[in-house]
C-alpha cells in the first residue's frame, strides 16, 4: 500500500485495482490515492481509518470484498473498471444506497472482437501452427493436421446481452447458423432461442460463453451441457471462468470427449489448470478481452470522470 503525497485535506480514494498511469495521475491531482491490490494491503487499509473513503476504484475481477464494503462505513461509490459485478455483494450495496458505476458498453467491441479471434484461432489451429513454425518443424514436412471451417457451423451463444449480440453480428458474415440461450428470450431477435444451455449445446457445433458471472450462472456449462456439445464440439469463453465447470472441461479436453476450447477466463485467475498447457486443442489467453489501448483508455476516462463527478 502506498499513499500519494498531497494536502492532508484532500479526499482519500481507495484503489483495489490499478488503472493506466495517465488515469492514476489524473486522480492523484485531486485525491490521496491509497492502493491496496492484494488481501494483505486491504486488511491494512481497513484497519486504518476506513471511514475516510467515500469512493473505491476496482475492476470486474477484484470487485469489492463483502467485508470491505461493511468496513467502509462512508462508502457511496464503487467505480468498476469493467462490466462484471459478480465480485460485489449487490444486496448489501443496494441496502446501503451505494452507487455502482461500470464501464458498460465501452468494452463491448473489444471483447466481441477477441471472441471471434479466439474462435478462428481455435478452429484454424493458429497457435499450434505458430509453434510448429517457430520450432523449425516445417523444414521436416508439412503441418500434420487440418483445421475446421467456420462457414456453415452451428454457433450457440450463451448470454445474448450487449457482448453476445456484438459477437453474433460479427459472425453473421461467416455464414454460420446462430442460436442462443438467455435468461429470457430477446424480443425481436431472429436467432433460434433455447430455454436452457443443454438444449442449445445439443443443437450447436460451437458454444460461445458471454453470460454474466455470479451465483446464478455458476457452472451453467456443466457435464450435461458439455456432453450434449460432444466430442467434435468447440467452446469459447470470454465471460467468467465460473460459468463453466472447469474440472469437467479439462477432463473432457484431455480424453477427447470435447473437440477444443479457447479460454480467456478461469475460475481462480491468474491460476490456470497446468494440465491444459500441453494440449494442442486449447487456446489460452490471460483475460485480455478488453485489452486494447483505445478501449482501456476509454474505460479509464469513464472511471476517472465518474469518481470526480461523484466526489465534488
Amino acid at each position: 500500500m502506498s499513499i500519494s503525497q498531497g494536502a492532508s485535506q484532500r479526499q482519500a480514494l481507495l484503489m483495489l485495482a490499478p488503472l493506466l498511469d495517465e488515469h492514476e495521475k489524473k486522480l492523484a491531482k485531486q485525491f490521496d490515492l491509497v492502493r491496496a491490490f492484494d488481501s494483505k494491503a486491504q486488511e491494512a487499509v481497513l484497519a486504518d481509518r476506513p471511514e475516510r473513503f467515500r469512493a473505491v476504484v476496482t475492476n470486474g475481477v477484484m470487485g469489492v470484498p463483502t467485508t470491505a464494503v461493511g468496513a467502509l462505513v462512508n462508502l457511496s461509490l464503487i467505480a468498476v473498471n469493467g462490466v462484471g459485478v459478480d465480485g460485489i455483494d449487490l444486496d448489501q450495496v443496494k441496502a446501503r444506497g451505494i452507487r455502482v458505476e461500470t464501464t458498460i458498453d465501452i468494452l463491448t467491441d473489444a471483447v466481441a472482437d477477441h471472441a471471434v479471434a479466439l474462435l478462428l484461432s481455435l478452429l484454424r489451429q493458429v497457435c499450434v501452427a505458430d509453434r510448429f513454425v517457430r520450432a523449425g518443424m516445417w523444414r521436416g514436412g508439412a503441418f500434420p493436421s487440418l483445421g475446421t471451417t467456420l462457414r456453415g457451423q452451428r454457433v450457440g451463444i450463451i448470454g445474448l446481452g450487449r457482448i453476445g449480440q456484438a459477437i453474433a453480428s460479427r459472425l453473421l458474415p461467416f455464414g454460420v447458423k446462430l442460436a442462443y440461450h438467455n435468461r429470457n428470450e430477446v424480443h425481436g431477435c431472429n436467432y433460434a432461442y433455447h430455454p436452457n444451455a443443454c438444449s442449445l449445446a445439443a443443437h450447436s457445433d460451437i458454444l460461445i460463453v458471454a453470460a454474466a458471472g455470479g451465483n446464478a450462472t455458476s457452472c451453467l456449462v456443466n457435464a450435461t451441457v458439455l456432453e450434449a456439445l460432444g466430442a467434435k464440439g468447440f467452446i469459447v469463453n470470454v465471460a467468467r471462468g465460473s460459468v463453466i465447470d472447469e474440472a469437467e472441461l479439462v477432463a473432457r479436453l484431455q480424453d477427447g470427449r470435447l473437440g477444443g476450447a479457447a479460454l480467456d477466463v478461469y475460475i481462480d485467475e491468474p491460476q490456470v489448470p497446468p494440465s491444459l498447457f500441453g494440449l494442442d486443442n486449447v487456446v489460452l489467453q490471460p483475460h485480455i478481452g478488453s485489452a486494447t489501448l483505445q478501449t482501456r483508455k476509454a474505460m479509464g476516462d469513464y472511471v476517472v470522470n465518474a469518481v470526480c463527478r461523484h466526489t465534488r
